[in-house]
């Protein structure tokens, strides 16, 4: 490809998505009728060890088979049904099985409780849940109360628990006639919780694959010849686009773990495999900075690429991080709506803890509330063009919601950053999260930063907390490294380190130590949680 000139890249970037696409026949089915037959497109492990590897000749028969199957029990274009699988083979083959019959799968997390599983369902009006023995308990427990929910196909020992998942793919046809759908059709659906209501699903279309190229071609650097690794879970939009669809799109082949994460176990599968391209979350990469000398004892010479999404990535870790493992971790912001456009890429100077600037094709700007640019320097709201492809089309069934999303030609996100002189954004929160004290509009992420730089520290959340006297004052909870309780010299010290790094009115004025912060599952720190439970302690609004 040459030097990368982002200019340049910029001004030539032209959108190749043809009006007739079906992403099952782009992502597996293409490649089968190619020279990458026979490639192993997906490395497969859990942790008891099993392992698999299915090539792309594989997986077209395979969701083909899937396919063939949902047409058997009634499902035809546009109905849809819920996956509620671990990171197992079977969640890209029922995936993409159900995109090519035109069918809309919509991803979810295995964690989910009886209440958030009817929700999903009854709000769908989905027709089939696709879940394993292990899961399928809060299915069976609220089935009578979904309506629309005709089938439970079980993947594993389906005893007298619904329908075989083994048994409908040995009967099922191998040869499938994709369904004609446009690229501006209904692909899939992921749930987003927002911070008041019910969950909302952004409706995605066909066209979220090709509207993503920039992002694996530009932010995750990808090659025909990696092997890209994600630790996060499928049913999350992150590693199903840059650890699923994107890549395979492009030919490139993944690996997939079934287990809890751990760092050690993790590091032990990137040598095994000889991952060259990872992708995780900061957490993640925190943890594997807390393993003593790993640098020594895994051979992580093929890895190559890394990068990083879900919450900003912290300048000390991105520093640790290169310098313990000898490649730069490329941070980047995206959410279910739009998936990471504004990153840092291979070959543009890397300021630590910026999340770069726009992917060459996309379009983003920062705007004030009523929709209008702010001056350079100021802080706005990130937005992305309505017309871009790669953008959710809107809320299922929440036509008001679609509508307060949008203003004028623009998404609104609802992240608040910053520009810089030369172009880079900088980012400071989410609406909600920002913190107005002693007269300053502060970002939880900077002050954050600073704590996390303090050696004894590995995580903290930064959140608003109520005051009697001032209002509002910063407050931190934090996470040590050796997970014993801290001592208020060592509150003091963390409070001193912070405004010494961070100018002094961003210092927390109260430090709580915590064995972990609650997150949620694609590993974003719930600080509305936090600032509930402040409220409670301490009455009043923060």
């Amino acid at each position: 490809m040459g030097e990368f000139d982002y200019t340049q890249a910029c001004k030539h970037w032209k959108w190749n998505i043809p009006k007739q696409y079906n992403i099952g026949a782009d992502v597996v089915d293409k490649h089968a009728s190619s020279k990458n037959r026979n490639k192993v497109a997906l490395y497969w492990e859990n942790a008891a060890g099993q392992n698999e590897k299915y090539t792309f000749g594989d997986l077209k028969t395979l969701s083909n088979k899937f396919g063939n199957a949902l047409k058997t029990l009634g499902l035809k274009r546009g109905d849809r049904f819920l996956i509620r699988l671990p990171n197992i083979p079977a969640f890209q083959i029922s995936f993409l099985g159900g995109v090519k019959i035109g069918a809309v799968p919509i991803p979810s997390s295995v964690m989910f409780r009886e209440h958030e599983v009817e929700y999903r369902i009854n709000d769908s009006s989905a027709k089939a849940v696709i879940t394993t023995p292990r899961f399928a308990k809060e299915v069976n427990a609220i089935k009578d109360r979904c309506k629309t929910l005709k089938h439970i196909i079980m993947v594993g020992d389906a005893a007298h628990d619904g329908l075989s998942y083994d048994t409908l793919m040995k009967d099922a046809s191998p040869h499938l006639r994709v369904t004609a759908t446009k690229s501006t059709d209904v692909a899939f659906f992921c749930y987003t919780s927002g911070t008041t209501g019910n969950p909302k699903g952004a409706v995605h279309l066909h066209q979220w694959v090709p509207g993503n190229d920039p992002s694996v071609l530009f932010w995750q650097d990808g090659k025909e010849t990696d092997i890209v690794a994600h630790t996060g879970d499928l049913n999350w939009i992150y590693p199903l686009g840059n650890g699923f669809l994107y890549t395979w799109r492009w030919g490139i082949s993944t690996l997939v773990y079934d287990g809890k994460f751990d760092a050690a176990q993790w590091f032990q599968l990137l040598e095994k495999y000889r991952v060259t391209n990872l992708a995780s979350v900061p957490t993640a990469y925190r943890m594997f900075l807390t393993v003593k000398d790993a640098e020594k004892t895994y051979d992580l010479s093929a890895l190559r690429h890394c990068i990083s999404a879900g919450e900003p990535l912290n300048p000390g870790v991105i520093k640790e991080w290169k310098r313990r493992f000898g490649v730069d971790a490329y941070d980047g912001i995206g959410m279910t709506e739009v998936m990471v456009y504004l990153s840092n890429m291979r070959g543009m100077p890397l300021k630590l803890g910026s999340c770069g600037k726009p992917q060459p094709g996309h379009s983003c700007a920062l705007l004030s509330d009523d929709g209008r640019p702010v001056k350079q320097g100021d802080t706005g709201v990130l937005a992305v063009r309505r017309n871009d492809p790669g953008l959710f089309r809107e809320y299922w069934k929440k036509p008001e919601k679609t509508t307060e999303s949008f203003k004028g030609d623009w998404f609104l996100s609802g992240d608040v950053l910053y520009q810089d002189e030369e172009g880079y954004y900088w980012f400071s929160g989410r609406n909600d999260d920002l913190i107005k004290a002693s007269g300053y509009r502060i970002s939880p992420f900077e002050v954050e930063s600073a704590i996390i730089s303090y050696p004894a520290v590995l995580e903290c959340a930064v959140i608003a907390s109520p005051d009697k006297m001032r209002g509002t004052i910063i407050k931190a909870y934090v996470v040590l490294r050796d997970k014993q309780h801290g001592s208020d010299q060592l509150a003091k010290d963390i409070q001193e380190h912070t405004k010494k790094v961070a100018a002094p009115y961003k210092y927390p004025r109260e430090v709580e130590f915590v064995t972990e912060l609650p997150k949620t599952q694609s590993g974003k720190i719930k600080r509305k949680q936090l600032r509930e439970l402040e409220q409670q302690k301490k009455g009043g609004k923060p």
